[in-house]
């Protein structure tokens, strides 16, 4: 152990560890769910730390020897060689100040070997006096926050992208297959097989949509706020360098928000982003529960398409095989439903200069994006990629339906058709049959108009 000492006093900490008192402080303190940061926001803070110290060097803050030991030591942390060094629980002290000390003392300790320096002596780099530099936790959290989370987005969107292009192309395999439709769980009119596929998929590409843009809003930063957003011990142009650092390090057009006091009162880009990934997570729910009823069976289901067999589905019933994907992903996106309500919460609980739940948001929007992404990744490569047509159930169902009936009522009228219905749902005939029976139409004209393939034609292409 070597001894430090912070405002509250002497603090023992491992001999070995890059972080200091603070961040012992928290260990000892906050010891609640054994849960760490996510190794996005630990990179994301190294990449702001980075760009802070460039920035200070820049405008002449800060002496270029230590600056340029900073940044090196901050691309450290974001190219995630020391993502051990960062043990504070994610429930912590609140507005995140416990993690961020922990970013501040880590970066400086490194900075001093760099430089030949003792960990924990901070003569040459001191976590306050340099790392932190014009800064706060109150600006550079929310910012560090928005980089991490856009870049878990970065990630995100091409997982949909990938589950959309799968089920597109389930749509065109499909497409010569006609089934009956359903509503309210009841037969329906015809429809294509692959209509329904590409309905998945048109729904996952709106939903990427709401994701995407709510991804452009978190470029606005409010770095440079300081303490409550006037600015105090910093100035405009090292934060306008800052955030031209974070740019070309990263490749996202980042930008300083037009109210430096909104952008550290509010967490409405974090909520925006955080509805948008609940709306897909609503979405895919939907779709693994339509795919479980579609596979239903195998025969005493719908069993209109077989889901791939990847593992025993009961300790006690042989040869069974479950849904487990559509499982999985409706589980994942239960959990992601829960963080939205989670992030919403810590939103409205902000209190006038500042949000203090930001660590909860934090929490909530990185996990959502982080298990969205392994979840459709492993979702459309060990499910819908193996998805097979029952083509012959597909054509039962299309030809027992009584809603083909729909396509009489132009002729016969709503109520007449409607009195056909019940009698062959009461005598389980054909509506062909009882229609030709009763020669409600001619026979050539019943047949065209009960066509289930007429009803549901192939779509032009667009």
């Amino acid at each position: 152990m070597r001894t430090e000492r912070d405002s509250l006093g002497e603090v023992r900490v491992p001999r070995r560890a890059l972080y200091g008192a603070q961040t012992q402080r928290a260990v000892e303190h906050f010891a609640i769910s054994g849960r760490r940061a996510s190794p996005a926001l630990i990179a994301a803070y190294g990449t702001l730390k980075g760009a802070m110290a460039a920035a200070n060097r820049e405008t002449g803050r800060l002496a270029p020897r230590p600056a340029r030991a900073i940044e090196r030591a901050a691309l450290e942390v974001a190219n995630h060689r020391h993502d051990d060094q960062f043990p504070v629980d994610v429930f912590q002290a609140g507005a995140g100040v416990s993690f961020h000390m922990n970013v501040n003392e880590v970066i400086a300790n490194r900075a001093q070997e760099l430089l030949g320096g003792r960990r924990g002596v901070y003569d040459q780099v001191h976590p306050n006096d340099h790392v932190n530099l014009g800064q706060s936790t109150n600006d550079t959290f929310p910012a560090a926050l928005r980089l991490a989370l856009r870049g878990e987005l970065d990630r995100l969107l091409p997982a949909v992208a990938a589950g959309a292009a799968a089920f597109e192309r389930k749509a065109r395999e499909f497409m010569p297959l006609v089934k009956a439709g359903r509503t309210h769980l009841q037969d329906a009119v015809p429809m294509r097989l692959g209509q329904e596929f590409g309905g998945y998929a048109g729904a996952l590409r709106a939903a990427a949509g709401e994701v995407a843009h709510a991804a452009d809003g978190l470029l606005e930063l409010g770095l440079g706020g300081s303490a409550v957003g006037s600015g105090l011990n910093t100035t405009p142009r090292a934060a306008r360098r800052a955030i031209a650092q974070l740019r070309a390090r990263t490749g996202h057009r980042w930008r300083q928000a037009p109210d430096l006091f909104a952008a550290m009162q509010s967490a409405l880009p974090l909520t925006a982003a955080s509805a948008a990934m609940r709306n897909l997570a609503l979405e895919v729910i939907r779709i693994g529960n339509d795919l479980r009823l579609l596979a239903s069976g195998p025969r005493a289901g719908l069993a209109e398409i077989e889901l791939p067999a990847l593992q025993p589905g009961s300790s006690i019933m042989p040869g069974k095989v479950n849904p487990v994907m559509p499982e999985m992903l409706a589980m994942v996106g239960f959990q992601v439903v829960g963080n939205d309500a989670a992030a919403a919460l810590a939103a409205q609980a902000g209190q006038l200069e500042l949000n203090v739940m930001l660590p909860a948001i934090a929490l909530a929007t990185l996990e959502s994006a982080d298990i969205l992404t392994h979840a459709l990744t492993a979702f459309t490569q060990h499910c819908v990629h193996g998805i097979q047509a029952n083509p012959e159930r597909c054509a039962a169902y299309a030809a027992a339906t009584l809603s083909l009936a729909t396509a009489l009522t132009p002729k016969l009228g709503y109520r007449r058709t409607a009195k056909l219905v019940q009698q062959a749902y009461a005598s389980g005939r054909t509506l062909l049959d009882l229609a030709r029976e009763q020669r409600l139409l001619p026979a050539a004209e019943l047949r065209r108009l009960l066509d289930p393939g007429r009803q549901a034609p192939v779509p032009r292409a667009q």
